[in-house]
């Protein structure tokens, strides 16, 4: 691989896929995107700046390009279990899209398989590279021991194609969005997810799931309230985490927050500035791979995201039940 210039395959053009391919043609240096997969490749790439690159149907053909350095999975999750075995054959270092897989064993599956070849794989959970959620997490010292997180996830409700779910393994909300947040409670806390809870107002795979709640408790104690969902309305992101000596209140989408001690006085207030997710991503994938270092966010990260979705999933199929992690 010639680290002065990387070149990148990216697998998935589409509504998001294209925010990757723009972030690496126009903002990063030393990058060059040399190849790309669609289902119909006979569309091209239509991004003004762009260099001509190559355009593949099947992601094997574009891993196979000897042009290709590392390979960008922005596709359904249905597919990120076959890409993965593809790249790690090639052993080419794979930034994979979250949720990582649909399943818990698909996704354990691709971490055991690049361990093993010592490929790397980071799944990209880019909201972690958000300023609000990173200032977020600076701030556990000055509340104390973690005692309880609450979040709420709204994102709007968007025309899909009739076949959207099949992407997903016929799941919704929690695995498409509520990742996220799963992933947010062990980045915040640095703790694992012991106990999960959850009710959904469908339950796949007769229906994806629009709206659900998730109660967990982690290993160090800190009780978790999640709620997800798909709305009319706009957006919200927000959290409330509480510890032994004050709380934390955290907005990410109006950029805001604000901290109180254990008295209930306002000890900060703070705007932060606005985030570019992707680009924060893509680069510290890019940094790691230059500098043969641990990818910031590991596949293993992703691989226990998905497990507590999974989690989330057998707790709603019987009727809220607990279920304890790991599987």
């Amino acid at each position: 691989m010639n680290k002065d210039c990387i070149g990148v395959g990216l697998i998935g053009v589409g509504r998001h896929g294209m925010r990757y391919a723009r972030h690496i043609v126009h903002d990063l240096s030393n990058t060059s995107l040399r190849a790309v997969c669609r289902q119909h490749p006979e569309q091209g790439l239509d991004l003004p700046g762009a260099p001509s690159v190559n355009v593949y149907k099947e992601p094997q053909s574009l891993i196979a390009d000897p042009m290709v350095d590392v390979v960008i999975v922005v596709t359904p999750p249905v597919f990120s279990l076959d890409i993965c075995r593809v790249a790690v054959q090639s052993r080419k270092p794979l930034l994979i899209e979250k949720p990582l897989a649909t399943t818990a064993a698909d996704a354990h599956a691709m971490v055991v398989m690049a361990r093993e070849a010592e490929v790397p794989l980071m799944t990209a959970q880019t909201l972690r590279f958000d300023h609000t959620i990173q200032h977020l997490k600076t701030l556990q010292p000055s509340i104390g021991r973690s005692q309880q997180l609450d979040i709420v996830f709204h994102i709007e409700k968007r025309k899909t194609a009739p076949n959207h779910a099949d992407g997903y393994g016929k799941r919704g909300a929690v695995l498409e969005i509520g990742v996220h947040m799963l992933d947010l409670v062990r980045f915040l806390t640095g703790e694992e997810a012991q106990d999960v809870r959850c009710t959904m107002d469908r339950r796949p795979p007769s229906a994806p799931e629009m709206r659900a709640s998730v109660h967990l408790t982690t290993t160090g104690g800190t009780t978790c309230r999640i709620e997800i969902a798909r709305v009319l309305e706009s957006r919200a992101g927000r959290a409330i985490w509480t510890g032994s000596q004050g709380r934390v209140e955290a907005d990410w989408i109006h950029r805001r927050i604000r901290c109180v001690d254990d008295a209930g006085v306002e000890t900060m207030n703070v705007d932060p500035p606005p985030s570019q997710t992707v680009l924060h991503t893509l680069t510290a994938f890019l940094q790691a791979v230059r500098n043969n270092s641990p990818m910031p966010i590991t596949g293993e990260d992703g691989c226990r995201a998905v497990e507590i979705a999974e989690a989330c999933y057998r707790s709603a199929q019987a009727e809220g039940k607990p279920v304890t992690l790991p599987l």
